[in-house]
């Protein structure tokens, strides 16, 4: 007598799981989408942002553009590495928005409103990268893992 080998049925608390990454990768590739364009705007020089005499973190404008360009582009790869559900991609994430926090916290006087909105949606982030067990979750990508063969 031999047993038939099965995939598991996928659960209600898998489908949670797999339902909080997706809303972490798409939040995270938002954050990054919004970074790349807070960047370029800094970059440019752009009027949008006001100046604050006297603040402990003082940067140029410019190199705020490309700390903000970089780590939105650095996040928006790791969203979709989130959608593969690669096993670096959470960790990575998590300290991505981590930096996404800090860095706007930084920046908050040049501007506030951006800011606080960006910190909101990257605290998200990790909560929902956070809360998430790893052996809740199966493939996103649909691609047949070894293990299921």
């Amino acid at each position: 007598m031999t047993a038939a080998h099965t995939s598991p049925a996928h659960t209600a608390r898998q489908e949670w799981a797999s339902s909080l990454t997706v809303f972490a990768a798409v939040m995270l590739f938002l954050v990054g989408l919004l970074d790349v364009l807070r960047g370029i705007m800094a970059i440019a020089e752009d009027d949008i942002f006001v100046t604050t005499p006297h603040y402990v973190f003082e940067f140029d404008l410019t190199s705020w553009g490309w700390i903000h360009l970089v780590l939105g582009a650095i996040a928006m790869i790791v969203s979709i590495g989130l959608l593969r559900t690669a096993p670096w991609a959470r960790v990575t994430g998590v300290a991505i928005a981590g930096l996404v926090i800090i860095a706007n916290f930084l920046s908050m006087p040049y501007y506030p409103l951006w800011s606080v909105v960006m910190i909101t949606i990257s605290g998200f982030v990790i909560w929902a990268l956070c809360v998430v067990q790893r052996g809740n979750l199966f493939d996103l990508s649909g691609e047949r893992t070894p293990r299921d063969v």
